[in-house]
């Protein structure tokens, strides 16, 4: 008897339910696929299209203004800002992140609550805070003049100094949750036995311990950067009009002039960049990875 009758129908019915359980996959992704594609897909769209339009239809003037030097300014100062509050998020996260990770659970908890709770205060209160404590008359400086370490109160806000600090403030628990996340995955084993085998604490840290984090810390720094780059309370309170963010340039665009053509190319522009940098920090952390392996 011949089997191989037997064989195509069973090769058969197994194509049939593999296409079935592909259809049942594709009709359950739809609503979250139908979801993306109305809050992010079709916005991006509608701002490609606005930035081609004009009153005589498709025009590259919009972007021909973005060719004028304050553009330039207020897009370098913009990254210029994202960049060091990266930069001392990062300085300032890692660390208190490590101490976290290797406290107790108890201990771990209340340090992980002084990093959230101000997180869970409303950002313009945090915001206007700052921008009380750093006055000329506020409270940093009167305790400066009290302890005669300055004659003259020292200008902490409305200016680059007083936007990065707030701005740090804000976005420090987006660079330490994602490290304290990444570093209780560590197994301690791992330092033990580079301990054993010769490795001094500073050297098993930095070849061992750093590279297991760095899921982590490319995560705090994405997040961290890309959230900066599209920041505008803050900038426009303790920036006091001095520091102009790329966000603030949309929002006169709109507000002052209503040139949404214009808006929507500086937001194109902005997106365009933030991806652009992404995606190399993306690769550069999976070229670190494979090397590591």
């Amino acid at each position: 008897m011949s089997l191989a009758p037997t064989a195509g129908r069973n090769a058969a019915a197994l194509a049939r339910q593999a296409r079935m359980e592909k259809g049942r996959l594709i009709s359950l992704t739809t609503p979250a696929l139908a979801l993306v594609g109305c809050v992010v897909l079709i916005p991006i769209g509608w701002l490609f299209y606005l930035s081609f339009v004009g009153p005589d239809g498709f025009t590259l003037i919009n972007y021909e203004r973005l060719l004028h030097p304050s553009y330039y300014v207020t897009l370098s100062t913009t990254f210029q800002l994202a960049i060091v509050v990266t930069a001392i998020c990062l300085l300032l996260g890692y660390p208190l992140a490590y101490l976290a990770a290797q406290l107790s659970p108890r201990w771990a908890g209340l340090v992980l609550m002084c990093v959230l709770f101000p997180f869970w205060t409303s950002l313009l209160v945090r915001t206007y805070a700052w921008l009380v404590l750093l006055q000329r008359k506020g409270v940093v400086n009167t305790w400066l003049q009290s302890l005669g370490l300055i004659d003259e109160p020292l200008r902490l806000v409305h200016n680059f100094t007083g936007t990065t600090i707030g701005m740090v403030h804000i976005m420090l628990p987006f660079m330490v949750l994602p490290l304290y996340a990444s570093m209780k995955t560590i197994d301690q084993v791992y330092m033990k036995a580079a301990a054993n085998l010769g490795a001094s604490p500073m050297r098993a840290f930095w070849q061992i311990y750093v590279p297991l984090s760095l899921p982590g810390l490319a995560a705090g720094l994405i997040v961290v950067f890309a959230l900066s780059l599209g920041f505008y309370v803050t900038p426009a309170l303790l920036g006091g009009g001095r520091v102009m963010m790329w966000a603030m340039q949309i929002e006169r665009s709109i507000a002052v002039y209503s040139d949404w053509g214009a808006a929507s190319a500086l937001g194109v522009v902005l997106l365009v960049i933030t991806l652009g940098i992404l995606w190399i920090l993306s690769a550069l952390t999976g070229a670190f990875k494979s090397k590591e392996k």
